[in-house]
């Protein structure tokens, strides 16, 4: 009898191989995507906006792995500190309006409109919050926005409009005709 051949065994698939002898691992999605929420978080905090932060931190800690856990409450620390070192209290609303115009004068225009906002919000006929965001309006180009402004604060204030005709951040408004019509209406 003729010896029987066995059957050759089938070769096992072979995992592919690198230059280190692993296998690549295959890429982690949830970690990716933790990454990229880690790196837009620390993006807030360098522009200065950390409660934005601190959310974003606290969102990511719940799903973090262990390395990264620990960064992120320092992060959330570093926010927290942040936020109650910028807490600014002020004794009137004009403390406040001279704070805003530092704001508007150090070019942060947010932050500045947020202050004279939130005198508006406590007191609606202050006139001189109204004046701040027309300037404010006519610095970042926005006409439209600051006639309505200065419009507002010259109805509440009339001497608003004397101030305004020799204010030089106007000057952008100078060759509107609306501006001039809004300084000079006994022309």
């Amino acid at each position: 009898m003729a010896p029987s051949k066995s059957a050759a065994p089938v070769a096992a698939k072979r995992a592919p191989r690198t230059l280190n002898g692993a296998a690549p691992a295959a890429p982690d999605t949830n970690r990716a995507h933790l990454i990229a929420s880690y790196e837009a978080a620390l993006q807030l905090m360098q522009q200065g906006k950390y409660d934005k932060a601190h959310q974003a931190f606290d969102k990511m800690l719940l799903a973090s792995p262990g390395d990264m856990a620990d960064r992120i409450r320092m992060y959330i620390n570093a926010c927290i500190q942040q936020i109650s070192k910028g807490k600014t209290t002020f004794m009137s609303h004009e403390e406040q309006y001279d704070y805003a115009i530092s704001l508007l004068n150090n070019g942060n225009y947010e932050d500045a409109r947020d202050q004279f906002k939130a005198i508006l919000n406590a007191n609606p006929s202050a006139d001189y919050a109204f004046y701040g965001l027309a300037v404010l309006a006519s610095m970042t180009g926005d006409s439209h926005e600051c006639l309505e402004h200065l419009t507002e604060a010259i109805r509440q204030n009339p001497r608003n409009r004397i101030q305004a005709r020799a204010d030089s951040d106007f000057q952008d408004m100078a060759d509107d005709p609306r501006f001039t019509d809004l300084l000079y209406p006994e022309v």
